[in-house]
């Protein structure tokens, strides 16, 4: 006898997320090299740069306060350095909502808008 597989359900925040604010840096930093965002691709995997940081997502999804969200680790660079770090998004209406935390360095609120797909 073969066990079926169970199918994961789609993560209601996977997609490309543009950053519309964070707390510690004004937008023109957010947008320094490329439009801020976080990305939640399928796989629990994903993307994110704001500024001269970037790093790939490894994120797990959850309910918090009944709503959808995701708490994610990263790893990547700021500016030339490694840097490493954790967060957290939850969707409230047609926005995400969280913080994002470098390894003994900054951390900040963001806000983020669903990127509309091209055609």
């Amino acid at each position: 006898m073969t066990m079926a597989k169970k199918e994961k359900s789609k993560c209601p925040l996977e997609g490309r997320w543009r950053i519309t604010w964070m707390d510690q840096w004004d937008q023109d930093f957010v947008d320094a090299e490329v439009e801020g965002y976080f990305e939640f691709g399928p796989n629990n995997m994903g993307s994110f740069q704001f500024g001269y940081v970037q790093g790939q997502i490894d994120y797990r999804t959850g309910i918090r306060d009944t709503k959808p969200c995701v708490e994610f680790t990263w790893d990547g660079n700021d500016e030339c350095s490694a840097a490493q770090g954790r967060g957290w998004a939850i969707l409230d209406g047609n926005e995400i909502t969280g913080m994002i935390f470098i390894h003994q360095g900054d951390e900040s609120e963001f806000k983020a808008e669903k990127k509309a797909k091209r055609k």
